[in-house]
Order: structure tokens, then sequence, then C-alpha cells
């Protein structure tokens, strides 16, 4: 089957929101959003973008939301003013948010209030000239929408202080803002997404995911799965951020396009609280990760849940253990369909069927995308053997946001991307990915870039030199382990812990370090990863 993928994200929003008008869109925190309402609050915030800022198509707009109603509503407002997302980490310090808003040059950002305080230190320093705040449950009816804000803020103390020279209130902003815009016309080769990534080594770089890339993944996943997504009767519970990429791919594009609810959590990492949330759904799809189906399976009032409508669990973002994807189908009836993908693929390559699963591998590649293993030298090799992963599709990005030469060494004038992974292709197609070419660390589907997080500890006036590796972690696939050379014997193992939390993100933070009299080098004085591995 011919997959039409040359519609722009904007055009699959509108055709979707009038087709599905009264069906419920997106529920959070027990309110729910139809079509028709997304379609026109995101139409208000697009106006306030036209109207009340200087921005004009093609500029950045910063997304720093958590699963909140906001999120579809800002995403598709920027996207139908022809601004272009740049999906933020709510979990970012100021430092590593500083990189993106600077790199992506963005100018404006929408930040939850809760999460504020990083881009409050920096936003000055960046080109960024519009700030719009949003709490918990601003699109939440007004006395639910008081009530949830006050007792975040004033009793739950969950929104600590923060202070920018200049900023509006997303609800004043939607208060203001005029029912009618000015579509934007974007055509399918237009950037919609710079999805923030290390690529397979090095400092985080935005992947162009242009209209097209983004219509041909839904479109892709939407036939692989079509055995299980029906059309305007599944709910699809959400727990993965919304900012990730694959997250964004199967809620806001995948499910949103068939007419089907996403039930929005918030925090996933709150166990009792998701559980409580899904009490009474009859939900029918489940998205997570290996950490995530742990954690859950071991909750007595999950496991007390009705799992009698679910047709489909999905996990992606990080290897699935065989003894998660067991206890899962344990405990909910429901096998898991692994799958793999990249930023720079948008991101699904591949997906196992529902219907022909095979654990220990990622499935087979979605339609009209094309795989292949490549030696050392760049030679093609044949089914079965082990070597580089390549991959083919519409749904490969443009290239990296103002770097050539990197999306040289990624992108061949084939077309064909190198992914970085090790991997292997049976006979019957199913891809098995063995190992990371490079040294990047997944935790808990979070990318850790050794480089980034070395630069950190170094910065430390004892420590003379510090190797990161990744350690295997049954709960969260890997743990970040640090080598550390220093010059004060006093120096624990807790203040390079603390130390290293003030400039990164608590899934980079080492969860443990290893003191060294010396590091293993070559004989040119680069660091033996593997070796300390």
């Amino acid at each position: 089957m011919t997959l039409d993928y040359n519609r722009t994200v904007v055009e699959v929003f509108t055709e979707t929101c009038r087709k599905f008008a009264d069906s419920p869109a997106f529920t959070c925190l027990g309110h729910t959003l139809t079509f028709r309402e997304v379609e026109q609050l995101s139409g208000r915030f697009a106006a306030f973008l036209q109207q009340q800022t200087n921005l004009k198509p093609g500029d950045r707009i910063a997304v720093q939301l958590p699963n909140v109603l906001q999120y579809p509503v800002v995403v598709f407002g920027a996207l139908r003013a022809g601004m272009i997302v740049v999906n933020t980490n709510p979990l970012y310090t100021s430092t590593e948010l500083k990189h993106q808003l600077t790199d992506s040059g963005a100018r404006a950002l929408v930040v939850l209030a809760n999460v504020a305080g990083a881009a409050a230190e920096v936003v000055a320093e960046t080109d960024v000239e519009e700030v719009i705040v949003t709490e918990l449950a601003d699109l939440h009816p007004p006395l639910k929408s008081l009530l949830i804000n006050s007792v975040v803020k004033y009793i739950k103390k969950m929104v600590p202080p923060f202070s920018f020279s200049s900023s509006r209130s997303f609800k004043s902003v939607m208060k203001t803002a005029s029912a009618d815009f000015q579509p934007h016309h974007a055509t399918p080769e237009d950037v919609a997404v710079l999805q923030y990534t290390g690529g397979t080594t090095g400092v985080a770089k935005g992947a162009m995911l242009s209209h097209r890339n983004l219509v041909a993944n839904m479109l892709q996943v939407n036939q692989q799965m079509g055995d299980v997504f029906r059309t305007n009767q599944d709910i699809f519970i959400a727990p993965l951020p919304l900012y990730h990429i694959y997250a964004y791919t199967i809620h806001c594009m995948c499910a949103f396009s068939l007419g089907n609810e996403n039930i929005l959590i918030p925090n996933p990492r709150d166990i009792p609280g998701f559980a409580k949330a899904l009490k009474g759904v009859p939900f029918t799809c489940f998205v997570g990760l290996n950490t995530l189906f742990n954690a859950l399976c071991r909750d007595e009032n999950f496991r007390a849940l009705d799992f009698s409508h679910m047709r489909l669990s999905s996990s992606g973002g990080m290897a699935l253990t065989q003894r998660a994807a067991k206890e899962w189908e344990r405990v909910t009836g429901t096998p898991v369909c692994e799958g793999y993908g990249l930023t720079e693929t948008s991101p699904v390559v591949s997906i196992n069927p529902r219907y022909g699963i095979r654990l220990g591998t990622v499935g087979l590649p979605v339609p009209q995308t094309e795989v292949k293993v490549i030696a050392e030298d760049g030679a093609d090799l044949p089914l079965g053997e082990t070597g580089e992963l390549c991959v083919r599709g519409p749904q490969v990005m443009k290239g990296y946001w103002q770097r050539p030469e990197a999306t040289a060494k990624t992108i061949d004038d084939q077309g064909w991307l190198k992914t970085g992974d090790i991997a292997m292709v049976d006979n019957d197609g199913y891809i098995k990915i063995v190992d990371r070419k490079k040294d990047m660390i997944n935790v808990s589907g979070f990318k850790v870039f050794p480089n980034e997080v070395e630069d950190a500890l170094t910065e430390h006036p004892d420590i003379v030199e510090a190797a990161v590796v990744g350690m295997p972690d049954e709960e969260s696939g890997e743990l970040v382990k640090a080598f550390v050379v220093s010059m004060n014997s006093a120096l624990t193992e807790q203040d390079v812990r603390d130390f290293a939390r003030k400039s990164l993100t608590g899934y980079k933070v080492p969860s443990s370090v290893e003191f060294r009299d010396e590091l293993p080098k070559t004989n040119v004085g680069k660091v033996l990863r593997r070796e300390l591995k």
C-alpha cells in the first residue's frame, strides 16, 4: 500500500478535529478536551502568536511542559501559526536549557511554573523575547483550576520562587487572544519540530523533523499496527513525556489522527497516583518502557486494575528486558510490542507486530522503510551478520540544525542514515539490537552522553580526570558510573554527586563513583572506556 505522506501536520490536525469534533481527545487530572476544543484553543494560541508578538513563521518556540492539557494546545497552536516547535525537557538544569535555547535561537518559551526557575536564571542570556508561564490546571474549569493550582502552589509547595524581567501568564494570553487567526500554509518539507539529541555521540543537536517526516511516521505506524489500532474507539494511556519524540508521535500524531483519546499522566513517577488515575478507565492501549513496566507491576493498586479492555502494550525508548515483558503480560494479560527508533527517524523504524511478537527483537521495519547492516568499511553485510544498522525512509530527518558536517557524517548521499547501533537482521526481517556503537548511556529511555558528564565533573577543583560509562541495571536499563582521579583524598562519592547535580539533570548524575589513581588510556592518551566498563 502506498502511503500519502506529502501533507503537513496542520492539515492532518485540521482534518482530524473536524472529523471527530465532539469526541474526547485529551484527558488530564479529571478534565477532558474534545477535538473541537483542542482546535479552538490552539487557534486562540496561534492568534496570540500572530497578533500580540513579533514572532514570524519559521521562528522557534521552546515548549517546556510535562504531560498537561496545555501541551497539545500550545504545540498545535504554534504549528498552525507557522512556528517551529522546540521540545524541551522540563527537568533540564539552567546550563542544559541555555544550550538548547541558544542553539535553536528560540524567540519564545512556554514553561510550567513548577520548573520555571531554571529558565529564569538564563533566559536573559538567550534570544528569547516572549515567556509564557502556565500552571498545572490552567485549562480546567475555573473553580477546579483555582483549587488544583492553589493546592500545588501553596499546600504542596511545588512551585519554587522564580522571576522573569518580562513574562505573561498562559491564562491571560488565552483570555485576550482573538478567536481568529490567519492560517499559515506550510509545505511538507518545512521543519515542524526541532528535537534535541546527541545523535550517536557528542553535544546535543537539533534534529530537523519536517511535517513530511512526522506525517510519514504516523502513517507508517498506523499501518503497521492496523490489526490493533482502531478508529475513534481506543483509549491510550500516555505516561511517557510528550516532549520525547516517541510519545509525541504515538499520542499527538498516531492516536490523535485516528480520533482516539489520550489520558495524559503528568507525573508517572508517582506510582500510587498513576494507578489511581487509571481506576475505572476502560483503557485499551498502554505506551511505556521497561522501567515503568517494572515499577507498575510491583504496585498493588495497579495490579488490582481492570485490564479486560486492553488490546495493546507498546514499549520504546530503551531495551525491554524479557523479565519485564513476561511479568507485564502476567499482570495485565497483554504482551508487549517492542519497537525501535531514533530521534533522527521521527522516531519509529521498526515494531513487533501484535500477533507476531519475538522477544529479544525490535520487530519488523515499518512500511516504506529500508534497513541494512554494514561492516566497518561500509560494505553491506548479508542477513544474519552483525554490523552497524542503517535506515532509509520518508521518516529520516532533514538533518541537524545548523550542523551540515554532522549531518553529512550521519546521512550519506543516498539517504541512508547511520544509526550508531550494532544490529543483526534475521532471515524473516526481524531486527535485533546487539549493542551501541558509541558510548552513549541509556537511563530509562533518556540518553546520557559521557563527554557531557565528564566535562561537568572535571569542573570540580579537586578532580583531575573523569571517565563515565554505563553499567547494566535491571530497573533503568543502565546507570551512570563515574571513574574519578582526585588530588584530594578527602573527596567523597557524595561530594562528587552533589557537585554534578548542580549542572546536570538527575538521570545524568552518576549513581556511583569509583576513585582511581589513574585511568587506563591508549598510547595517544585517549581514555579506554571499554576497559573501565
